[in-house]
């Protein structure tokens, strides 16, 4: 059974939506990020040209190739500037074209930012220091399908609903449907360590991936992984994926696939509370059930997404697959709901959230309007999994002009699940850079102070930067070991994940 959002009348192409557009001439843009920016000498420029055949400069190409979707970059955008400009884009059409251009940076010490869908929502893909962009778009397609094994061998620069398609004319899917299916790309989903919408079943891209082929920053080609399960030292493929491209450029990858589904099952359910579904939740993961979309929204969301009223939870249920064991998750599914006090609602929610689940426009549309509006996703305990809600909406939910926070539990696990706030608030239009920092640093503090994690799926990027040596502990000189080790010229998308760079510092001009 393919996806509702993937239509048959028109084959999907892979191309870059860029955010809300720059306000006045993006070429004259001025940058927001201050940094020590580094140029391209002529040599250099030569050099990358005869390597990578498409190279761009042009100021307005860079300003747009340089932001994603973070929403305090789309801030910036309409009052007319970006976060920063690399001085070159480079896009290579091959993985030997990708180590000739880290070779050639790497020996004259020329940062490298990779890009590619520039979905992310935190800045990864952002030059803080210029060099070179690296637009991984032109590495697109599927190379193999291992209909023995289920296993596709794709390029990185593949973007989700490209991939989708693809698999689905041959009858199978890969599972891994992210809101930013249309927006983001297979080598996206690597880097930032993401999430699908039916996780539950298929798993996060960590659980997907079983090899992958990179790049180290010297022009190094390596390969990891490629088994089932092995046991020969530390599992390579782990080390890449989630680091945004700072320790080096995905350039292949052989991912998880299944056989379409022919057979889905769908229920609605509501509560007297978050914590009352969260139990729910708890119970059915923990009895052993995997529905693919097994998702609780807080009163508030609840009601902004379905209609049903500020006094009770709602929850979405959908399974796919074999009809013995999607009827017996769904059983359990059922039994738990009854214990729980839970009532059966309409369907139709269901379909709701189907038909809206990939929406974005309103985040465009409130940015454009003044507000200040953004998402949050952690993960927790099920211990603690109550007080980091209860904590975070209470530091969003006093935050200066504040307007909304609400919560939704959308990723499980046998030890705790992922909590998404979304939060919205007003600002003086001076202000608002300054306010949405600040919302984050008092949300995210309360976070971490009520034992959870940075981040579930969205990944660290600029935004979430300052925070990470808090978040990992002793761990942040192991991470910068290992950066040192992989990368000793600092070239790869320096000044991430909280990392030191030789490029020095930066800071937010305004």
């Amino acid at each position: 059974m393919s996806d509702p959002s993937t239509s048959e009348e028109s084959k999907p192409i892979g191309v870059p939506v860029p955010p809300i557009a720059i306000t006045g001439d993006a070429s004259t843009a001025t940058s927001v990020i201050e940094a020590e920016t580094v140029s391209i000498p002529d040599n250099v420029r030569r050099a990358l040209e005869s390597a990578c055949g498409e190279v761009n400069d042009d100021p307005a190409v860079l300003a747009d190739e340089g932001r994603d979707w973070w929403p305090l970059a789309m801030i910036w955008a309409t009052e007319g500037r970006v976060p920063a400009r690399a001085s070159l884009l480079v896009r290579p059409g091959s993985p030997n074209e990708v180590a000739d251009v880290l070779r050639i940076c790497n020996d004259n010490h020329i940062p490298v930012s990779p890009s590619a869908g520039r979905s992310g929502v935190l800045g990864a893909s952002v030059p803080l220091f210029g060099g070179v962009q690296l637009d991984m778009c032109r590495l697109d397609g599927i190379r193999d399908v291992d209909e023995t094994s289920l296993l596709a061998d794709v390029l990185p620069g593949t973007f989700g609903n490209v991939y989708e398609h693809t698999l689905g004319d041959a009858g199978y899917t890969g599972g891994h449907w992210p809101q930013s299916m249309d927006l983001s790309t297979v080598g996206g989903w690597l880097a930032c360590r993401g999430a699908g919408q039916f996780s539950t079943r298929y798993g996060k891209i960590e659980d997907i991936v079983v090899g992958l082929d990179v790049v180290l920053a010297d022009g190094t080609a390596i390969s990891t992984g490629g088994y089932p399960r092995e046991a020969v030292g530390p599992d390579l493929n782990q080390l890449f994926v989630g680091s945004e491209g700072t320790l080096g450029v995905i350039t292949g990858a052989r991912l998880k696939i299944h056989p379409l589904p022919d057979y889905r099952r769908q229920a609605a359910y509501s509560f007297d509370s978050l914590e009352t579904g969260l139990e729910w939740v708890r119970s059915v993961i923990q009895r052993g059930a995997r529905p693919a979309v097994l998702r609780l929204y807080d009163p508030l969301e609840a009601d902004r997404h379905f209609g049903t009223g500020a006094e009770r939870a709602a929850a979405v249920v959908l399974d796919e697959g074999e009809p013995a064991i999607v009827d017996a998750y769904m059983a359990v599914v059922e039994s738990a709901a009854n214990d729980h006090d839970g009532t059966r609602e309409d369907d139709s929610i269901v379909d709701s959230w189907l038909e809206k689940r990939n929406e974005v426009s309103a985040l465009e549309a409130l940015i454009s309007r003044g507000f200040i509006v953004d998402t949050m996703e952690v993960s927790g305990r099920w211990a603690d999994l109550v007080s980091i809600a209860q904590n975070t909406l209470e530091a969003l939910r006093a935050a200066p002009g504040a307007l909304a926070a609400g919560v939704h539990c959308s990723h499980s696990y046998e030890a705790g699940a992922c909590l998404y706030f979304t939060f919205a608030a007003e600002s003086e239009p001076s202000a608002r850079q300054l306010n949405h920092q600040s919302i984050w640093e008092s949300a995210t503090r309360a976070v971490l102070e009520a034992g959870g994690s940075l981040s579930h799926h969205h990944g660290v990027g600029i935004n979430r930067s300052r925070f990470v040596a808090d978040a990992l502990g002793g761990g942040m000189e192991v991470l910068q070991s290992l950066k040192d080790a992989l990368d000793p010229n600092g070239i790869l998308n320096p000044g991430k994940l909280g990392l030191s760079s030789p490029f020095g510092t930066y800071s937010y001009v305004g």
